[in-house]
């Protein structure tokens, strides 16, 4: 059938299994072209693509509520509520969205692109559903990898406990991002291979019911022997106890076992779980045998081999193998340095920690929250953690960094990856609150480096740093090329660098912003003005000495920050103005306005926020025209 003329799903509804299995069969081929052009997530996609079909038949959205978890694996859905002609713009500045989005559509009920919230959110709407009388399904689908997070465990307790009619879908592909890992997985694996379960028990059922009546006696025996068998076929019934029904394991690709499964847990009262089995990849080969996680989420390939598009040149290397690779080489010389990641080896590039140390190498999983108060732990016992986590998941663990590392003073090297705007994944892994929430710790170093030079240098620093936490941002994707320094060096805590002199007016910047403020200053240097570049590399603590010489010159200062504004570096400088009697200083600021960041090439995302080389021009003639009108 013809996809771009899909307006929603309610085709579904007369369509039999055989032509439902040509449909899956258009969908993974559509989003094996598309994807092959624009890259996303191909990986989940391909593996939901009859589950999708099969809850849109079942179910009326957007009466009954599907949710997605992570929401990385929402194409399918997208394509069958009427999106399939956007998809040439997926992910691109002003396109199709790569996660839910309520603005898109109706059909779109929760918005989110960090696991492990779905759960909590179906509890809401289930909720909302019953205090309003009103008749609907909620359906929240959720990963193996995403129900090992804590946020999802505690909303099965919850949801258990108040007995509330939810369906809930485990999506079971034994893989997220990279291959699963914990105790919960290990109950999955167990329950994969206990498929007879629900057949015996059926049977049982029907074999008990031609027994003539004998009372309440052979009646609670019977419930006796169905436990038994329970915990004889399935080793921890861990969602029954939990006061789930449980059905499944069932093959998430076969049409006649979903909607058997999906019909017998609509009739059923309380919470269910669907214990659905997928393949990721499913339909395409290069993404189906993968078992590293590298078709989770792609750029563009070559559709016939699998191949990725790489660039006419070898780029840089990049920032996660960078760090990574600079603590693996201080490892071999330290055998306290241990590395933690919340489900990120392969995004963080700790491939190679992992293969050269696997003793010092931990992958807790899904839970961010638990990554840092372990680093926290090792950090009492005079180890040297170091927790490679993404600035847009870090969030999920403020409280850990604030009650478990700081207040404590503890010893752990916080890298925090993707910091500032990271593109094509938009606004729920824009890194740009890092500098906001934590500036404010007390016993914090925050940093950030220049380049990949000074970068190898800062994690030697932080490495040999014995005062407290101490956390360096570093952005998405490659470095610049600057040549590397064959030895270590450690970098005096709090100092900045003076980039360029001037006289005229200061640009205090760091990280990614220094190279617009270095093409500014070339162009008033054209023009006869001087320009002072300075690189602000500490963003807590500040160089003072620095600071007061800069403010003592009375000349105009701008503070650029690819962060937030409100509570980041630029108000640092302006409290510090405020707190050292500076209060006729020209200071002005440049960074992320007070909104959330949208998905696109980040290029056009800083021409529309106004942080371009064009506009620091602008406001460094403005603020002197400012300071010649008070002159």
């Amino acid at each position: 059938m013809d996809l771009l003329s899909i307006k929603d799903p309610s085709f579904l509804k007369g369509m039999s299994n055989k032509e439902l299995e040509a449909l899956s069969q258009e969908v993974r081929q559509f989003l094996i072209d598309k994807l092959s052009i624009t890259g996303g997530h191909i990986g989940p996609n391909l593996g939901v693509v009859e589950l999708t079909i099969a809850l849109h038949k079942c179910f009326d959205s957007p009466k009954d509520k599907i949710l997605w978890d992570v929401g990385h694996q929402s194409y399918v859905h997208k394509i069958l509520t009427g999106r399939a002609s956007e998809f040439n713009t997926l992910r691109q500045f002003k396109g199709l969205c790569g996660f839910p989005k309520r603005v898109e559509s109706e059909h779109d009920v929760w918005e989110t692109g960090h696991s492990s919230t779905s759960l909590s959110a179906a509890m809401g709407m289930a909720i909302a559903r019953d205090l309003k009388k009103e008749k609907s399904y909620v359906v929240p689908v959720i990963g193996d990898g995403a129900l090992t997070g804590g946020m999802a465990l505690e909303a099965l307790n919850h949801i258990g406990h108040e007995k509330k009619n939810m369906i809930v879908i485990l999506n079971d592909n034994e893989m997220s991002i990279a291959p699963n890992v914990g105790a919960l997985h290990n109950i999955l694996g167990q329950l994969r291979t206990a498929g007879k379960y629900q057949w015996v028990k059926d049977e049982l059922e029907v074999l008990l019911k031609k027994v003539p009546a004998v009372g309440g006696k052979l009646a609670a025996t019977a419930e006796r022997i169905k436990d038994s068998l329970k915990y004889l076929l399935v080793s921890g019934m861990f969602f029954e106890e939990l006061g789930f029904t449980y059905l499944g394991p069932v093959d998430g690709h076969n049409f006649e076992n979903l909607f058997d499964n999906l019909s017998y847990a609509k009739k059923t009262e309380g919470p269910v779980l669907l214990h659905v089995i997928t393949k990721k990849g499913k339909g395409y080969y290069p993404a189906e045998s993968d078992k590293t996680g590298t078709w989770h989420g792609t750029g563009p390939y070559k559709t016939e081999t699998g191949a990725f598009i790489k660039p006419s040149k070898t780029p840089p290397p990049a920032w996660s193998s960078l760090v990574s690779e600079t603590v693996r080489k201080l490892a071999r010389g330290d055998e306290r340095i241990v590395a933690i990641t919340p489900a990120m080896p392969v995004g963080s590039k700790l491939e190679g920690f992992a293969s050269e140390f696997p003793d010092r190498m931990f992958d807790v999983g899904i839970a961010e929250q638990h990554a840092a108060t372990v680093a926290a732990g090792l950090a009492t016992q005079n180890m040297k953690p170091f927790l490679a986590i993404y600035s847009t998941f870090l969030q999920r663990a403020y409280d850990q960094v604030v009650h478990d590392i700081c207040r404590q003073n503890l010893n752990v090297f916080i890298g925090i990856d993707r910091a500032g705007l990271v593109g094509a994944d938009g606004e729920t892994h824009q890194g740009v609150f890092d500098i906001a929430f934590l500036r404010h710790l007390p016993n914090l170093v925050l940093m950030m480096p220049k380049d990949e030079n000074e970068g190898q240098h800062m994690v030697y620093t932080a490495l040999n740093y014995d005062d407290g936490p101490i956390a360096m941002r570093f952005p998405r994707g490659n470095g610049i090329g600057v040549p590397m320094d064959g030895h270590f060096r450690k970098i005096p805590i709090g100092t900045w660098e003076i980039l360029k002199d001037g006289v005229d007016a200061v640009i205090l910047t760091f990280g990614t912003t220094i190279p617009m403020a270095m093409e500014a200053a070339a162009i008033f240097e054209k023009q006869g003005t001087s320009i002072k570049v300075v690189n602000a590399r500490f963003i807590k603590p500040l160089d003072k000495k620095m600071l007061i010489s800069l403010l003592g010159l009375n000349i105009p200062i701008l503070t650029i920050e690819e962060a937030v504004l409100h509570g980041g570096f630029g108000s640092a400088v302006l409290e510090f103005a405020n707190d050292h009697g500076y209060y006729h200083s020209v200071i002005s600021r440049m960074g992320i306005p007070d909104q959330f960041i949208e998905h696109g090439d980040v290029g056009s995302l800083l021409a529309e926020i106004g942080l371009t080389t064009e506009e620091v021009v602008k406001r460094l003639t403005l603020l002197a025209g400012k300071k010649q009108q008070r002159a």
